[in-house]
This record gives C-alpha cells, sequence and structure tokens, in this order.
C-alpha cells in the first residue's frame, strides 16, 4: 500500500500501535488432507479449540485451492505434465515480465507477481497442479466470518504464498488474502526517536505475519495453518488486495530482457513533434551520444554522407534565424500574402529561437557516382537524400530514447545560401531542415501505431 492508499484511521494506528512483549507462533496440529468436500472451519476448530480473540489465523493458499476447486488434474507422465503446467500458467498470467531458462515471472488476475502464476506442483498428490484460488481475501473473510459463528472467537485471517523478491536471493511467504487487520502499518507523519520525521515508511505487516508463520509451517512437514498470538489486531477494512502495488508505480514491472525487448518495440512511438520545452537544460554528453547513434543510418556506397552542425552559439543562432526570418519575408511578400499573414507564418520559426538546442542536418553528397546522363544522376542524388532523412529520424528517435524531445522544421531547406554563410559551411552541403531540441514541457503518452489498411499496399 502506498501513502496515498493509506487508511483512513492511519493517525490512530501510528498513535497506538507499539510492538508487542513477545509474540507466540503456534502450529495447528492435526489437520486432514483437505478436498472439495472438507468444511474448513470446522475443522480449525476441531483442531484448535484454543483460538483467541485476535489470534492472526494464517492459512496456506493450497488449503483454499484444494478445498474451493482449484486443483486440476495432471497426466503422471512428466512431460505430459510439463506441457499442462505451461498451458495453466499461460491461462492463470495476465503479463510476463521476465523470462530465465524455465522461470517464468508472471502477472495474474489478482494483480499477484511471483513466478509462474502461481501454478504449483509442490506438496500435491503428483496426478495434480495446484491454482491459486479465485478469491484470496474473499477466502480469508469467509474463514474468518465462519470461525466466529462456530465459537464467537473473533480471530484475523491471513492467506499465504511463497514469492520470491527483487535483489533478493530465496523466498518467502507473503500474503495474497487477508480478513480482519489491517494490511500495513503506515508511520507516515510520526517520528522516530531522534524526532525525525517519517515520510513513507509503511510496514506491510501481513506479509510479516505471513513469513514468520511459515517458520513453524514450513514446506515439507505438513502443517498448511498455524497461528500468530501476541499482536494488537486493528481491522481498518485493508484486504491483500491493498498490497499490490499498481504497475506504473512499480520500479520491477519488468525483467531486464523484457524491458529491453519493450523498448525496442516502442522506441519509434515514443517520437512525436515537441514544441514547447521545459527549462531543463540538454546534457551535452547525451545529445552527442543521439548523434553518435544517427550517424549509424545505413548510406550509399558504404559512405557517409550526412553531417550534423550543432548550433552551439547563442550569437550564431540568433543571426542564423534572423537572417532566415528576413529571407522568409521576402518570400511570403513575392506571394502576395498580407503582412498579418506573413507575421503568423514567421512566428511559427519561433520554436528555433527557444529551444535549449539546435541542430542542422545537412547532406553532403560525399562518395555520390557521378554518370554521363541526367537520370541516374538525379536517382544518386535522390538516394543519397534518402538516406539522410534516415539520420534526421535516426536523430529524433535516438534523442527520444534518452528522454528528449524534439521537433524537425524545413525552414532552412528553403534558405540553404543562408544557411552556408551564417554557419560558414561548405556551400555544397544541402541543408535539410532544423532539429529543435529540449526536454518536453509536459509527458505524452505513447503514440498509436498508424493504421495499416490505407498507407500500406501489397502487391
Amino acid at each position: 500500500m502506498t501513502a496515498d492508499h493509506a487508511p483512513a484511521n492511519a493517525e490512530r494506528l501510528v498513535d497506538d500501535h507499539r510492538a508487542p512483549a513477545s509474540l507466540e507462533i503456534i502450529p495447528i496440529l492435526g489437520l486432514p488432507e483437505f478436498d472439495t468436500a472438507t468444511d474448513l472451519a470446522p475443522e480449525i476448530v476441531r483442531a484448535a479449540p484454543w483460538l483467541r480473540d485476535e489470534d492472526v489465523l494464517v492459512v496456506t493458499s493450497k488449503v483454499f485451492s484444494k478445498t474451493e476447486g482449484r486443483m486440476v488434474a495432471a497426466p503422471v507422465d512428466p512431460d505430459e505434465r510439463d506441457a499442462l503446467r505451461r498451458k495453466l500458467i499461460d491461462d492463470e498470467s495476465v503479463r510476463v515480465l521476465a523470462r530465465k531458462n524455465r522461470t517464468l515471472i508472471t502477472e495474474n488476475r489478482l494483480g499477484l507477481v511471483q513466478a509462474a502464476a502461481g501454478v504449483d506442483g509442490s506438496n500435491v498428490p503428483t496426478d495434480q497442479i495446484a491454482l491459486l484460488p479465485t478469491d484470496p481475501d474473499g477466502s480469508a473473510r469467509k474463514l474468518r466470518e465462519a470461525i466466529t459463528r462456530l465459537t464467537g472467537v473473533h480471530v484475523a485471517v491471513v492467506v499465504t504464498d511463497t514469492m520470491g523478491r527483487a535483489w533478493r536471493t530465496g523466498q518467502t511467504d507473503v500474503a495474497i488474502g487477508a480478513s480482519g487487520i489491517a494490511v500495513t502499518h503506515p508511520y507516515e507523519g510520526g517520528q522516530d526517536a531522534y524526532g525525525n520525521p517519517l515520510l513513507v515508511t509503511d510496514i506491510a505487516v501481513a506479509d510479516e505475519i505471513a513469513s514468520a508463520a511459515d517458520l513453524v509451517k514450513g514446506k515439507l512437514d505438513g502443517v498448511p495453518v498455524a497461528v500468530v498470538r501476541g499482536l494488537r489486531v486493528h481491522d481498518d477494512g485493508s484486504s491483500a488486495a491493498h498490497l499490490v502495488r499498481p504497475a506504473d508505480e512499480d520500479l520491477f514491472r519488468l525483467g531486464t530482457q523484457e524491458a529491453i525487448a519493450q523498448g525496442r518495440v516502442e522506441a519509434v512511438r515514443t517520437r512525436r513533434s515537441v514544441r514547447h520545452f521545459s527549462p531543463e537544460p540538454v546534457d551535452p554528453d547525451a545529445l552527442r551520444a543521439a548523434i553518435a547513434d544517427a550517424l549509424t543510418a545505413p548510406a550509399p556506397h558504404h559512405t557517409h554522407p550526412f553531417r550534423f552542425v550543432w548550433v552551439r552559439s547563442e550569437e550564431r543562432r540568433r543571426a542564423l534565424l534572423d537572417a532566415m526570418a528576413v529571407a522568409w519575408r521576402a518570400d511570403l511578400t513575392v506571394d502576395a500574402k498580407t503582412p498579418e499573414s506573413i507575421d503568423k507564418r514567421v512566428s511559427r520559426g519561433r520554436i528555433l529561437y527557444d529551444a535549449p538546442e539546435l541542430v542542422i542536418p545537412m547532406l553532403t553528397g560525399d562518395g555520390a557516382h557521378t554518370y554521363p546522363d541526367s537520370r541516374r544522376n538525379a536517382a544518386e542524388r535522390t538516394m543519397f537524400t534518402v538516406a539522410a532523412g534516415g539520420a534526421v529520424a535516426s536523430l529524433l528517435v535516438a534523442l527520444s530514447a534518452r528522454g528528449m524531445g524534439s521537433c524537425w522544421v524545413g525552414s532552412t531547406i528553403f534558405a540553404p545560401d543562408v544557411v552556408h554563410r551564417e554557419l560558414d559551411v561548405d556551400p555544397s552541403w544541402q541543408p535539410l531542415g532544423a532539429v529543435a531540441v529540449g526536454h518536453p514541457a509536459e509527458s505524452h503518452p505513447l503514440r498509436e501505431p498508424a493504421p495499416t489498411d490505407e498507407w500500406v499496399i501489397e502487391r
């Protein structure tokens, strides 16, 4: 549970939650082998007539898998059993986060991120495979209510399953269902013993209970239920579902390989034309790295027929843009545009003044072949222009992949002489627009893929 999801009575919990002097963790022995015919609450009451108010009943999820019909018949043949297990994992998974060898980390329908979507073939007969209960919080609530009806005793219930942890080896039990207990203890707004404010500390109490109880349950001892006694139990109406961090807040929402693969697929669609930039300066090393990526774009004849002129001098930038504005106004006047229309059009170039950085791509044509006829010479020029355009597109994507925004503006194409003079570059170089670079003033969602039915022609 994040600070935003803290229970309404968080302040009260901070005030009266104190560590107990001691805790007992008591295994419940003598329980039967469970199946769909088992009435769980009476069996627990029979085996543990000593239950008290505020005991926390900790139940392995597999108990509910067995009593709620979540066991799947499986072939005894190892290969067939493994094939069925893989299918069940696919069925139970919402998304795959990571793969490594035979290990598959997924998110299941409950929002839980764990190995194999909780599909488990351990501690069950070899002809069965266990699936997690469909509603562990509901299972916990029903068991708690049934025990109260039978005994008048008010217990809390925590349903557990085993999971690994990011950055840590080994597994531990965690709460996947809960009822009758605040699943977290938020300390936000409190102070430590030294007077330091506690800003985001939020203890996952239900998970700590699950892990503690597993010390007496074990994995091989056939003890699926235990009692944690001695806690001051608060019930704020929360459930284990509150312990599931939303995917968009999760720093570990994808495994490394999956994150890299998704980044590669989505890189192009992160790019969009950004026309408003924040005041944050651009890291020169990051921009230089993006340009280096763009320079790897394919080109004819194993050449590098393009250059990027990074206009770092503010004085030179202003001189270039002012001169281009004069030339543009002259062109628009020849077109018989009104003064108002000319002002409006020229004002669109303001982005090139305001952007933190300005890059001018150029086509040099180095390495182009010369032919005895105009047809092939024109085709050669087109081929090199396409290659340079690919480098420009690569730059825009490389900038976006590094968290920078950009906007390609075509104005320099119409004023090559001005560009040559003001930037002091070879007069044979052909300007291919200008790229305004900076950090976007606001974030944008991933662009949707373009439709292909109209714009892709298949023959």
